[in-house]
Parts: C-alpha cells; sequence; structure tokens
C-alpha cells in the first residue's frame, strides 16, 4: 500500500509526503473528527510546491488559481488509491481547515523545519509549499506509517525579522501585511500606505523573500500553478472575470469588495507617479522653452 501512495502522489508531481500515525500528531480540532463519524488511526501528509515565478503586486501563492482545488484533487486520487485495496475505509481530506495541526505533523514527519515566520521550510522548495493532509481509520502499519522526528528549527538569521512590513515578526506588530489586505470594510491610511509601499493587492511575501532558503527558489513540478496564472492583477482583469472565474482565485473568499478596493489603494499610488511624472515633464519643457527664448 505504501508503494501505491508514493506512485499516486509521484504522478501528480508530488513527491514530499510521509504517512504517520494518528496518534502521533497534534490534534486541534476535534469537533471535525466527530463530524465524520469514525476514529482516525492514520494520516497522509505531502507537500504541494507552488512558486511558478515572481508577481507584481499579489502574493506569489495567489498568482495561481485556488489552491484548494489541487488539493482536493489530490485528496480524492489518493482515496480511490486507498479505497480499491480497502473499499470499507473511511477516508477523508484536508488542506487548511483539518482536524490536526498540519504544521506539526510536516516537521514530525521530517518534511521540512520551523522558520522563525511561522512556515515550513522545505530543503528542496523552501517555504513555498502548501500542506495537505488525508486522514483514514486504517491501522497506521498497514499504510507504511513512519516514525516521528524531533521537529528542526531554522539557523534564526533574522532576515524574515527584519524584512516584516508591520513588525509583528519583532513582537512590535498587531497583524501582518497580509492579514490587511485580507481584511473586509474600512483600512486605516497607515494600512493603506503600506499597501502601497508594498505594492500588495493581496497577501505579503517579504518574510519569504528575505529567507536564505528562498534564495534561488526552485520552480513547482505541479502544472496546476501555472494554469491561469496572474501575476499583476489589473482592475481591468478583475472586472472581467465572470463570478464563476472569480470563485476560482485564492483572493475569493473575502468577496470582490475587497480585492477591489485594494487595487483602488494602489491605484491612487500609480496616480500619484503619473502627476508627478507630469510635473517634471512640464517643468522641464517649460525650462527648455525658457532657455530658447533668452
Amino acid at each position: 500500500m505504501k508503494e501505491k501512495i508514493k506512485a499516486c502522489l509521484l504522478g501528480h508531481n508530488i513527491d514530499t509526503f510521509t504517512t504517520l500515525s494518528y496518534a502521533d500528531v497534534r490534534e486541534t480540532n476535534s469537533r471535525i473528527m466527530e463530524r465524520e463519524g469514525f476514529t482516525p488511526r492514520s494520516v497522509i501528509i505531502y507537500l504541494l510546491p507552488y512558486y511558478a515565478g515572481e508577481c507584481v503586486n499579489l502574493s506569489r501563492y495567489a498568482a495561481s488559481l485556488d489552491y484548494h482545488i489541487a488539493i482536493s484533487e489530490i485528496n480524492m486520487a489518493l482515496e480511490k488509491v486507498i479505497k480499491a485495496e480497502y473499499p470499507t475505509a473511511r477516508v477523508k481530506g484536508y488542506g487548511d481547515h483539518s482536524p490536526i495541526d498540519e504544521r506539526h505533523a510536516a516537521l514530525i514527519g521530517g518534511l521540512g523545519i520551523a522558520g522563525d515566520n511561522g512556515l515550513i521550510i522545505n530543503e528542496k522548495y523552501g517555504s513555498y509549499i502548501f500542506i495537505g493532509d488525508l486522514v483514514t481509520d486504517i491501522d497506521p502499519e498497514l499504510l507504511g506509517a513512519s516514525v516521528p522526528v524531533e521537529i528542526q528549527r531554522c539557523e534564526g538569521c533574522g532576515a524574515c525579522k527584519r524584512a516584516c512590513p508591520t513588525g509583528i515578526l519583532r513582537g512590535e506588530g498587531e497583524d501582518c501585511l497580509s492579514a490587511i489586505t485580507q481584511r473586509k470594510g474600512e483600512l486605516t491610511e497607515g494600512e493603506r500606505q503600506l499597501m502601497r509601499q508594498f505594492n500588495t493587492a493581496w497577501g505579503c511575501d517579504e518574510c519569504q523573500s528575505s529567507c536564505p532558503h528562498n534564495r534561488a527558489p526552485r520552480l513547482t513540478p505541479v502544472e496546476f500553478f501555472y494554469r491561469d496564472r496572474i501575476p499583476h492583477l489589473t482592475r481591468e482583469l478583475l472586472d472581467g472575470m465572470t463570478d464563476e472565474e472569480f470563485s476560482h482565485r485564492a483572493f475569493a473568499w473575502r468577496k470582490r469588495k475587497t480585492i477591489e478596493r485594494n487595487l483602488d489603494i494602489l491605484s491612487k499610488k500609480q496616480t500619484k507617479i503619473v502627476k508627478k511624472c507630469y510635473f517634471y515633464i512640464k517643468t522641464a519643457k517649460r525650462k527648455a522653452e525658457n532657455e530658447q527664448k533668452t
């Protein structure tokens, strides 16, 4: 069964994964499993690398289609493989909203080290990764479960803390810039200014960009993240999206008004730049005309 799971994940270009006993992971939301109605015994954990190139005004993960779609497709494929071998098994896949602490599971599974910015850092893909997991009621030994390893931490060079726009990683702020861009309603002038300063309509990658482990990020082998990619989001592109197309984007979960507001905030910065350039051009032209007269 272990080899079949491996073949399934490699078929989706997922090469970093492990299986653990559910008893070894940290359950953070028992109600999820209570609703599922079965007793979990094992969990498959895998990393989904997403770096597909640089972006202009979006966090790198948000340029692609919503990663939850990819995780759902992989989990369904895994479930099909497992059900073929164990037809009566109970299986449930997750990504983000999971009954377990996914980062902790990935760390004790030896899939990466813990970064000071709270992210998992993988040796091959840096911190540009998502975590997917599949919980089952199958005996962990039957799935070839691994023995948990001791959690390793990064070197603590401080680069991510120094780069943090709001200072929250230094214990100085209340929210990260990414959270600010995802907040509904009115933003303060200081928050709007931060967005303009770092030119972000959604998310923030400053702590990741500064990390030595991300110095030369490896492109993801997962084709999904190249599909319909938008490295530079504009109001024209956004307004041209149908509701269905919009629903497939990572920034859709906070509804259109939020991302529209953010783009409008950035457009004010561009307007100021254009006006400033026009002022310099006009001044230079007037100066040239005066010199020509004399």
